[in-house]
Parts: structure tokens; C-alpha cells; sequence
């Protein structure tokens, strides 16, 4: 039962502008000193004790666990407001972590302790609210005023580009013209400003409260398929699950090891993070493997839809495993692509009137802005395949399903890539290359992310039974998580002087070697999604019209 305020009958809710401003202020203090966060670090003192050849490579480290920690944290955000806390408590303590952290990057430019203690407060921060805020503000309408429901999810879609178009502007602009603590500082400023705005909202939301345990909920569900015995039969799932649990304690383990210097020889220092991810994955995957042999057990002891349910999720999971290297080529727009930026040359708009060019000079300084165009072009190319592009193909006689459209995403981003490591070439030939052939890229990129990532979660939604949607929103959330990781092992395997040697014998530079595995990688993945799509049971889990 809902507390507090009640939503107004067939009006727009008063305490939606709240969560708007709310949202509006967030988005602009995350994507600013997100996405300067590189070209920070490349020039900081925090990596100066590295040679200067490496820290363009150790910053691209720091972005992806960075990236790592804001995914993975919506597990934590999204357990405390169903079981303690309820969406609005979390929300606004998660922000005041948030806060913090932001002072911390703001106050502590100099210091590698305070500066990467203010990233995981970030993370820590902005992953705890992910999951909360958009469900928060779907809280506050009923079944009188759900038509006016639409207009504000619009609303949030449009301010979360908004926000961050100008903040990829703004943020490298403060940075060079005015230094960190300024450019990490004004974000800070406005992350405040979102907590005070929510804050001030407190009286008049609808505070739906926290669940609670579920009996049958997909860990209840997924533990009792695993323990329950057949007459006759092996356990075989539990097994396997089993082994995925030891794999785990073993990276851990061996993490621990090279931390104090004693693990073998053979074994690779992967840090924390990648075993820590590696560790996950292999829980969720041995696991996953474990519970899709066994699941029948389930029945009797749980009901049919939960069942039914976990088994939607565990072929979900593939379908979101198999768009993970999406986002390790989509996020590396923010780390690869700059750096790659700082080799080219930056525009100087002669071209336009004098006075007009003086000015887009004065307020373009740095590759790190050219980011904004990937907000502002999926602002531009919804509309366009929605009323132009599917429309026409449907006229052609190709149906536009789903999971069709996120294969053909995956394959647009190896693209992406293929246009970005023909830039490299052009570069490490030794010509000057101009700044503006990166529009190319990010156009590909763009419309390969608004394939698959407004896509995926209109799949995700229609596939998941109603009770398992909050799963499938935390596992969607990590697959940005594996994303990363993917960057953080590549990275981690160049690191040896057999790969560069290999890779020097090809001809090409590390970056453009790089770029060129990272869109085949994207091209194996499209074809392994297409094969399994070909192969997958569609549902259709929209709630009845009334």
C-alpha cells in the first residue's frame, strides 16, 4: 500500500518536476567529469610516477573500473530499496555518497588516495540510484493519470541526452581553460543541487514501500532447483553450479596470493577488479548452466509462473551476454577515442564568419567534446528510425523484430571501429588528420547503441514475466559491467612483449591493431547473436489491456 502523498486523478503528478530537476542536475554531473576523466588522468600528477608512454594505457585502466563500479553497483541499489530502505531513503543517501565523491575529485586533484577514493564513491554513488529513479518517478502515477506517464519516461529520455550534450561540451571546456578543480568542482555543485531538489520534493511523493522478502523470488527459486534431490537421478546442476562457486574462490584466492607476493609464477596479476569480474562471471555462468539443468525440480515447491519465470531470464541472459562486446567498443569512446583525438587536429572553423569562428574556438579546446555528438545524434536518430527508417523497411517486406535490430547494433559498432582504425592508419602515417573525420565514427557508433540499448530493454520487458523485471533490469546493467572487463583483459594482454612483438610484425601500430580486433570482435559477436536469435522461443509478457 502506497504512503504519503497520492498521485492527483487524471493530472500530471506535482511532484514530478522534482524528480525531473532532480534527474536534469544528475545526468550533467556524471557525463562531466566522466568525460573528462581521461584526459585528466593522461596528464595528472596521479600518473606521473609512470613513464609517459604508459599512462595513456593506465588511464583507459581507471575509466573501465571506474565503468565496472557504476554497473555493478545497481545489484547493491536495487536489493536495499526492495528488502530495507524503499526507493526513495536509497535514492537520497546514495546521492549524498554521490556528493562526496564528487568533492573528493574536486578537492583532492593531486592525491591518487583522495582522487580514487572519490571515483569509488561515484560509482558507488551513481550505481546505487541507476536502477531507482526512473521506477521512483513510474511510482507516482495510477491507473486515473497513466497516460501522462509516457510524456514524463519522454521527458527523462530527452533530459538524460540534454544533459549530458552539454556537459560534453562544457566539462573539457572548464577543464583546460580553468583546470580540474573547477571542471570536477561544478559537477559536484550540481549533484548537490539534484539532492537538495529531490529532498525538497519529500512531502509530496508516493512512497510505494520496500517488498520485502518474496518467497519466490529468483534467488529463492534458483536455490531450491539446485538443492532439491530426484530419486534416481544426479544432481548434475548443482554440480556445475558448484564448480562455478570454486572457480570463483579460486581467482579470489589467487588474487589475494599475488597481492602478498606468493602466488605461482604461471599465474597473471590480474588486480582485484578483473578477478573480482572474472569470478562473477563465472557464478553466473556455471550457475546459470546449473539451474537450467535442474529447474523442473522447482515445481511444486514454487509456483509454475516463477519457474516458468527463472527459465525466461536464464535465455535472457544469453541474449545480453552475447551484447556485452557492444558496450566494450561503446564505452571506449570515452577513453580509446579520445586519446586518439589527441593526435588529430583540432578544427579552427575557418570556414565560417570571422567573428563566429573566434568564437567556437575560444569554446572548442579538446577532443573530449566531440562526445557530445553522441547524445545529440541519438536525440536526432530515434525519431528518424522510428517515423523514417522502420516504417520504410517494413514497406520492403523486412520485419524489424527485436532482437534483429540489436544484431545489426552489434554490427554497426565493429564498423564504428573499422572507421575509427582507418583514421589510426591515416595517422600513425604521419599525415595530419583533422578532428572533424571522427564525426564518422561516433555517427556509426550512435546508431549502432540506439539499436541495441533502446532495443534491448523493450525486449527484455516483453520476454521477462512481471515478477522477474527487476532481475532482468540488474543483469542488463551488467552487462556494461562485462563490457569493460573485456577492455581491462585486451589491455592487460598487450602488456607483454610476445603480443607486441606479434603485433609488430603485422605492420600496424597498437592502437590501430587494437582497433581492428575490437570491431572483429564485434563482428564474431553479431554473428553468434544472430545464430542464437534464429533459435530463440519468443514470449510475449505485456500485462493484459483493461
Amino acid at each position: 500500500m502506497s504512503t504519503t502523498a497520492n498521485a492527483t486523478p487524471g493530472r500530471m503528478p506535482r511532484q514530478i518536476p522534482y524528480i525531473i530537476g532532480n534527474e536534469a542536475c544528475e545526468r550533467f554531473s556524471f557525463y562531466g567529469m566522466r568525460n573528462i576523466l581521461v584526459e585528466f588522468l593522461v596528464g595528472s600528477i596521479i600518473l606521473a610516477y609512470l613513464p609517459v608512454i604508459d599512462r595513456e594505457g593506465h588511464a583507459k585502466d581507471i575509466f573501465h573500473s571506474f565503468v565496472i563500479g557504476v554497473y555493478f553497483f545497481p545489484l547493491l541499489g536495487g536489493w536495499l530499496s526492495d528488502r530495507f530502505f524503499g526507493k526513495y531513503n536509497t535514492v537520497l543517501w546514495f546521492s549524498l555518497i554521490y556528493c562526496a565523491g564528487h568533492a573528493c575529485l574536486a578537492l583532492f586533484e593531486e592525491s591518487r588516495t583522495g582522487f580514487f577514493t572519490g571515483l569509488f564513491l561515484i560509482a558507488l554513488g551513481s550505481g546505487g540510484i541507476k536502477p531507482l529513479v526512473v521506477s521512483f518517478c513510474g511510482d507516482q502515477f495510477d491507473q486515473s493519470n497513466k497516460d501522462k506517464a509516457k510524456i514524463v519516461f519522454d521527458a527523462f529520455y530527452w533530459i538524460i541526452n540534454f544533459g549530458s550534450f552539454f556537459a560534453s561540451l562544457l566539462a573539457p571546456f572548464l577543464l583546460h581553460r580553468f583546470g580540474p578543480a573547477v571542471a570536477f568542482g561544478i559537477p559536484g555543485v550540481l549533484m548537490f543541487i539534484a539532492t537538495a531538489i529531490f529532498w525538497l520534493g519529500r512531502n509530496k511523493y508516493v512512497h510505494v514501500p520496500p517488498s520485502g522478502a518474496d518467497p519466490h523470488a529468483f534467488l529463492k527459486v534458483v536455490t531450491t532447483a539446485l538443492r532439491t534431490r530426484s530419486p534416481g537421478q544426479w544432481r548434475w546442476g548443482l554440480y556445475v553450479a558448484l564448480l562455478g562457486l570454486i572457480g570463483a574462490v579460486a581467482l579470489l584466492l589467487l588474487w589475494a596470493l599475488s597481492l602478498l607476493s606468493l602466488a605461482p609464477s604461471w599465474w597473471p596479476d590480474f588486480g582485484f577488479v578483473i578477478s573480482a569480474c572474472l569470478a562473477l562471471g563465472l557464478v553466473i555462468a556455471l550457475g546459470g548452466m546449473g539451474v537450467a539443468l535442474q529447474l523442473e525440480r522447482a515445481r511444486g515447491t514454487h509456483p509454475d509462473a516463477a519457474v516458468d519465470g527463472v527459465r525466461a531470464v536464464l535465455r535472457i541472459l544469453i541474449v545480453f551476454a552475447l551484447v556485452t562486446p557492444f558496450w566494450s567498443l561503446f564505452d571506449q569512446k570515452a577513453s580509446t577515442w579520445i586519446i586518439q583525438g589527441r593526435e588529430m587536429v583540432m578544427p579552427t572553423f575557418s570556414w565560417l564568419p570571422q567573428g563566429i569562428g573566434d568564437v567556437l574556438r575560444g569554446w572548442f579546446v579538446s577532443p573530449s567534446q566531440m562526445q557530445a555528438l553522441n547524445p545529440l545524434l541519438v536525440m536526432l536518430l530515434i525519431p528518424f528510425n522510428n517515423i523514417v527508417l522502420y516504417p520504410m523497411l517494413r514497406k520492403m517486406g523486412f520485419r524489424v523484430t527485436a532482437l534483429r535490430r540489436m544484431g545489426w547494433g552489434i554490427a554497426f559498432s565493429g564498423v564504428a571501429w573499422i572507421a575509427a582504425a582507418v583514421l589510426q592508419l591515416w595517422i600513425d602515417g604521419g599525415d595530419p588528420v583533422a578532428l572533424a573525420w571522427q564525426s564518422l565514427p561516433y555517427a556509426l557508433l550512435t546508431f549502432g547503441e540506439v539499436l541495441v540499448s533502446a532495443t534491448a530493454l523493450e525486449f527484455a520487458y516483453s520476454q521477462a514475466p512481471h515478477a522477474m523485471k527487476g532481475v532482468i533490469m540488474a543483469f542488463w546493467y551488467l552487462t556494461s559491467t562485462f563490457g569493460s572487463l573485456w577492455v581491462l583483459l585486451t589491455n592487460f594482454g598487450v602488456r607483454n612483449e610476445a603480443v607486441l612483438g606479434r603485433i609488430a610484425e603485422t605492420g600496424l601500430s597498437e592502437n590501430a591493431f587494437l582497433m581492428f580486433f575490437f570491431a572483429g570482435f564485434a563482428f564474431v559477436a553479431a554473428v553468434a547473436f544472430a545464430l542464437y536469435a534464429w533459435t530463440y522461443p519468443m514470449q510475449d509478457n505485456y500485462r493484459a489491456a483493461v
